[in-house]
């Protein structure tokens, strides 16, 4: 499972099974892939039933 974060410098892609990594950045800066991260991570249960319930995996 990936989500995709679109910013005003840029996008980016993070894998979030089987774990959360960045898969790609294009124009994002390092503070921005940081505080990403942070987020993803904080909400990561919710961001995956919202997947799972979007795409009925």
């Amino acid at each position: 499972m990936h989500i995709h974060v679109h910013g005003g410098n840029g996008e980016a892609k993070f894998w979030i099974e089987p774990h959360i990594e960045l898969a790609q950045n294009s124009g994002l800066s390092a503070h921005e892939i940081s505080v990403t991260l942070r987020i993803i991570r904080e909400h990561e249960h919710d961001i995956s039933s919202a997947w799972h319930s979007h795409f009925g995996t």
